[in-house]
């Protein structure tokens, strides 16, 4: 059966009018699109693996796997009686530098006293020695004039050595006394020395003693539980991970040619997976810095003549809308489809 030929050319204008159609699909760029999605996204979040400071052996474990906790609950317990000593061992050692500086501190006060008495001594020194001087030029006129003996005169004079003696005694044990101030004070500031060294050991001890306490560092679920009591746990060994379900996102990987458009605030609606009757809404929250092939320790750029250029990926992360009760359903790793718009404005 042959065709007419308005039939003829009703069907080659609809060949034609199909070739335009594809001409122009295929040069309109994919940044052009109102909507930008990829199937190539994963729910993440920012959990944190709880490892000890600490070795020891676990003597209690009070979670389980999958249990929410807050920040602060205690999640196991180390062994802590060798920590216990070694406090016990660190306050005896400051209580001993105390000690000591509270002996030479009394060391340094009776000194002072003592040096203070000297120096009494020494003033009633001075007025004896003036009272020898008197009597020994009074008796050495009385000697010249022949009105006294000269057995007299020299009492006097021996006196006055006496006095002279006895002054410059006093006067070299008030030196060594202040000498003995400077070394009692260099040795309360060795003490001090020893007193503060033993305060950081007995911080140091108590520390360490608060890190047989393994406690939640934020809100979360348990996930990754491998702590179990009687176990031998060393320092930086992991424990358990905490996830904050509570602030999940997206990880999204578009393609290169899909950003000339996409822009942080911009309106998302995503697609779950697991819970195909749900779309959730979110924001375009950031884009990242370098397509994920790029931190890549072989660089796969070549100087080689075989170059194939392939689209490149980079991440955008998505935040949540609050408020949205399946929200609460995601779990991290589950697969996401998100939707930007690129030409409606979040509002």
């Amino acid at each position: 059966m042959t065709m007419s030929k308005q039939s003829r050319i009703v069907l080659f204008t609809l060949m034609l009018a199909a070739a335009g159609g594809m001409i122009v699909f295929f040069n309109t760029p994919e940044s052009d699109a109102s909507i930008q999605s990829t199937d190539d996204a994963y729910v993440q979040a920012d959990f944190t693996t709880v490892a000890p400071q600490v070795a020891g052996t676990v003597e209690k474990v009070f979670i389980e796997e999958n249990q929410l906790v807050k920040a602060g609950d205690m999640l196991a317990k180390i062994d802590d009686r060798d920590f216990v000593i070694a406090v016990d061992a660190a306050k005896a050692q400051v209580g001993s530098a105390e000690a000591s500086v509270r002996s030479l501190n009394s060391q340094l006060v009776l000194q002072e006293s003592l040096i203070r008495k000297a120096y009494a001594e020494l003033a009633a020194d001075d007025a004896a020695l003036k009272f020898a001087q008197a009597e020994q030029k009074r008796y050495q006129q009385l000697a010249s004039n022949g009105s006294g003996t000269v057995k007299a005169m020299q009492q006097a004079e021996a006196q006055l050595g006496i006095q002279i003696a006895t002054r410059e005694k006093n006067l070299a044990g008030i030196k060594a006394a202040e000498q003995q101030i400077d070394i009692i004070s260099a040795d309360l500031e060795k003490l001090r020395a020893e007193l503060v060294r033993a305060e950081t050991a007995q911080s140091t001890a108590e520390l360490k003693l608060s890190y047989t306490d393994i406690k939640a560092p934020i809100d979360g679920t348990i996930g990754q539980k491998s702590i179990r009591v009687g176990a031998y746990v060393n320092p930086g060994q992991p424990l358990l991970s905490v996830v904050p379900l509570d602030a999940v996102y997206i990880d999204a990987n578009f393609r290169e040619t899909q950003l000339a458009r996409v822009h942080i605030g911009q309106i998302v609606k995503i697609r779950i997976d697991a819970l195909p009757n749900e779309v959730l809404t979110g924001r375009v929250a950031s884009m990242g810095p370098a397509s994920g092939v790029s931190y890549s320790p072989i660089a796969p750029h070549n100087a080689t003549g075989n170059f194939t250029k392939i689209v490149q990926r980079l991440p955008v992360r998505i935040s949540i809308d609050p408020g949205q009760a399946a929200a609460s359903r995601l779990r991290v790793g589950m697969s996401v489809q998100p939707m930007i718009d690129v030409v409606n404005l979040a509002p």
